[in-house]
């Protein structure tokens, strides 16, 4: 098969990213794979830079996550990515270390020396970078890889500002979701809140000249307030986190487990690749009762390690939360630990949960939808 073919096959690729309405950060993934594979790199990676002198969103492939970890923060626009996006042309170079705008990178960044380098344009606008590192055979990129991989960086370019827009259209819908929300907020909530308060202030006014009544008025006021919790939370319910639309379900759990990581003394894990295009209320229920059995994990297993998986296979999506901490064998316990607030939401998008347990052998969360 020619390169060409090759090239259509991965662009091909990076377009379908955008009609299967994946967020940004996976059609970037898609677009990194891609050229690795196409140009047999080690390391690849992407870069959209932002107006703080750092990046919006930075992908790569050949560095695990622990990798990631010991690396730290996202790269700043210094070395040679500050000097690609400045000058915005091909950069390729036999050992990338000698090359006088190269700065330094972290202690546990891995060595790179033979590298190419990329800029994907709109016009004159340098959207983002891509490079590479480190070819596997001998000899490094050739001139022949250089235009093969600027001939993709514009197909790229298409695919991320298709990204781009469709992006925008799902944040502008939310935003008249939101705004609904609001409304709804108002008229449902505002007005309880109002006659609770005066239901508050009568009975107030009654304590001193009419007990009886007075305890009346407070049952009343009891009753608003449970009413206005109520409609509060079934509201706060139906709100899609921001996140999701930014970075889709997986994208947007490993971040909360890596916030949890930072937060706590115990080491989280969590596994996870591309998942396909997921409803958005099931992204909801599914992120929900992850940090729903997260926050019982961390605060009642007393485990050093809690794994939290997302896969998908056979048209199901599968998340587990499971520990190694002391577990309980307590039905009045499993209540207490939100039980029925995770089935109500695995069940409101046709899914099911279920917790397993033993004294002393840990416990494990199981929610499994259909997608």
């Amino acid at each position: 098969m020619s390169p060409e073919s090759d090239i259509l096959r991965a662009v091909s690729s990076a377009v379908l990213a955008v009609t299967r309405h994946l967020s940004v950060r996976e059609v970037l993934q898609v677009i990194v794979r891609s050229a690795q594979q196409l140009l047999n790199a080690r390391y690849a990676a992407l870069g959209v830079p932002d107006e703080d002198g750092s990046f919006a969103e930075f992908v790569a492939e050949g560095i695990t996550d622990k990798q990631w970890d010991a690396i730290g923060p996202l790269p700043r626009q210094h070395g040679m990515l500050g000097a690609m996006l400045r000058e915005g042309v091909p950069v390729r170079l036999p050992d990338l270390p000698k090359d006088p705008r190269f700065e330094y990178w972290p202690k546990a960044h891995p060595v790179m020396h033979d590298f190419l380098g990329v800029p994907i344009l709109d016009g004159d606008q340098v959207l983002g970078i891509i490079f590479l590192a480190n070819k596997k055979v001998p000899g490094g990129f050739t001139e022949e890889d250089e235009k093969l991989l600027t001939m993709f960086a514009a197909h790229a370019a298409l695919a991320l500002t298709n990204a781009r827009l469709y992006e925008r259209g799902r944040e502008l819908a939310m935003l008249e979701e939101r705004n609904r929300m609001a409304r709804e907020l108002h008229d449902a909530v505002t007005q309880k809140l109002f006659s609770l308060r005066l239901t508050a202030q009568a009975a107030n006014s009654l304590l001193q000249v009419d007990p009886a009544r007075a305890a009346v008025e407070l049952d009343r006021v009891q009753r608003l307030a449970g009413e206005a919790l109520a409609e509060l939370r079934a509201v706060i319910v139906e709100l899609r986190p921001a996140e999701l639309d930014r970075h889709g379900l997986a994208e947007t759990l490993r971040k909360h487990v890596r916030l949890l990581d930072r937060l706590q003394p115990c080491e989280l894990v969590f596994e996870g690749g591309e998942l396909p295009d997921v409803p958005s209320e099931v992204e909801v229920a599914v992120l929900r009762v992850a940090q729903e059995a997260l926050h019982n994990a961390l605060r009642h297993s007393g485990a050093d390690r809690v794994l939290v998986r997302l896969t998908h296979a056979s048209g199901k999506l599968v998340l587990v939360v499971s520990d190694e901490g002391v577990g309980f064998d307590d039905t009045e316990q499993l209540r207490g630990l939100g039980l029925v607030s995770m089935s109500d939401r695995a069940e409101a998008v046709a899914g099911a949960v279920t917790v397993s347990s033993e004294p002393g052998k840990g416990t494990t969360v199981r929610m499994e939808v259909g997608v």
